[in-house]
């Protein structure tokens, strides 16, 4: 009988020493998961506030482009009435709105030039703010993926299921891959991924 309880003792207490060996691993992965997403985050929040520049940059430079061809378009009409105005003036006046309607005819030029390079400026705005939601994504699936293994590893922690903690893993690895490519300007994305979350 004593014997039988010694065993049944020896095995409590190793259950207890393999759970709280589990607890322990639980609770390391979860302070390295936490720390990482905490540097994600700050590089995320910053990238963040880059693409909200590049849409700003993006919509001054429309906002810019429109104004430049409300201007073009008033000089161009400008050019067409000095010119009909000068076919039927006298020679001295004719050759004063000819004059008026050339300067006329290079501020449209100006401004179309202008207009193309604000364009031009507003599709590279465009195209940096694309550059970095590449990066958020990143971050965005390093923080879903993140959440989900420290949920799993709470409920590794409770239940004390050793397949549990593994199967933690997987997304801990893919949380980590993601965050390590946010955060070293990789290429990795997962577009269905990225719309499925958006």
């Amino acid at each position: 009988m004593n014997t039988d309880v010694f065993e049944l003792a020896t095995e409590e207490d190793q259950e207890r020493a393999d759970n709280s060996r589990l607890n322990t691993w639980v609770a390391i992965a979860v302070a390295l998961l936490s720390t990482f997403m905490a540097i994600c985050k700050v590089k995320d929040d910053n990238i963040v506030q880059a693409m909200q520049q590049a849409q700003a940059d993006k919509l001054d430079h429309y906002n810019f482009y429109q104004a430049r061809h409300l201007r073009e378009d008033l000089a161009t009409a400008n050019a067409e009435m000095f010119r009909f105005m000068a076919a039927g003036a006298d020679a001295h006046t004719a050759e004063s709105l000819r004059a008026a309607s050339e300067h006329s005819a290079k501020v449209a030029q100006e401004q179309h030039d202008k207009r193309e390079e604000l364009l031009k400026q507003a599709h590279e705005d465009e195209a940096r703010y694309d550059a970095l939601n590449v990066h958020d994504d990143q971050f965005d699936l390093a923080d879903a993926l993140a959440s989900l293994s420290i949920a799993m590893l709470a409920l590794c922690s409770l239940t004390h299921k050793r397949w549990l903690f593994a199967l933690a893993m997987l997304p801990t690895a893919g949380g980590v891959l993601m965050g390590v490519n946010g955060l070293t300007g990789g290429a990795l994305h997962s577009d269905w991924l990225a719309r499925l979350l958006s």
